[in-house]
This record gives C-alpha cells, structure tokens and sequence, in this order.
C-alpha cells in the first residue's frame, strides 16, 4: 500500500458483497479499506472516528437509506466524499444521492476497475 493511498469505508447491508469488495479493494495499493459496516448509522460513527477520504455507500439498506446515510455521513465527516453503490438506481434516485452530497453514483454490476478509479478520483489519488 503506497502512503497517497484513498482511505476508504465501505458501507454494505449484504454481508458477502462487502466483504468481496473489501477483499479486493484491499488488494489495490491505491487503496486501503480502513471500515466496513453494514447500516447508514453505524457509517456515521464509524466516519467520525476515522475520518475516511471516501465513503462507498450502498444505495437500498435497511434503516437510512443512501441519501439518508450520505448526508448523516457527511455532517459528522464533512471532509469525506461519498461515492453511492447500488444493483440499479433510477434518474431520481441519482438525483437523491447527488442533492445529498454524493459526488458519484456506480452500479454494482460495473467493471472493477471502473469502480476502483471513480474511488481513486474521489479520493484524489491516481488509479
């Protein structure tokens, strides 16, 4: 893992996929995944503590939802980006995300390496 590497939170209700996506993120020595929590409440804490670079928010969670989640996240955290992940989202939806400070929306069945240079971007470091 090099020193500019994103700190990233990952923010998942399904356990597998965020634990996929950790394992591989994690692979990447532009990123280090430093949280990883299942629920929008729990990504508030989680983001105050450790302050991440970018927050990668899935869209439909139980309890706060992505908008919800982005825009508690980024009161507590406000030096945080949010990038939202979701299995599809509509126009509005995009448009929810992005009116609550999400700076981009990426659907899960996108390419890897897709995923991993919006994070970088947001993050401010080269994929």
């Amino acid at each position: 893992m090099s020193a500019a590497a994103v700190r990233v939170v990952l923010v998942e209700d399904n356990d597998i996929f965020r634990q996929t996506l950790e394992l591989l993120l994690g692979m990447r020595d532009e990123i280090q995944v430093v949280g990883s929590v299942s629920n929008g409440e729990d990504a508030v804490v989680i983001c105050r503590d450790l302050a991440p670079d970018v927050v990668l928010m899935d869209y439909r969670m139980p309890g706060l939802n992505g908008a919800d989640a982005t825009r508690a996240v980024l009161d507590a955290c406000p030096s945080s980006r949010v990038v939202c992940l979701s299995a599809s989202v509509s126009e509005r939806e995009v448009e929810e995300v992005r009116a609550a400070g999400a700076i981009a929306v990426v659907t899960k069945d996108a390419d890897f390496d897709r995923l991993v240079a919006t994070v970088c971007e947001a993050g401010g470091v080269a994929a």
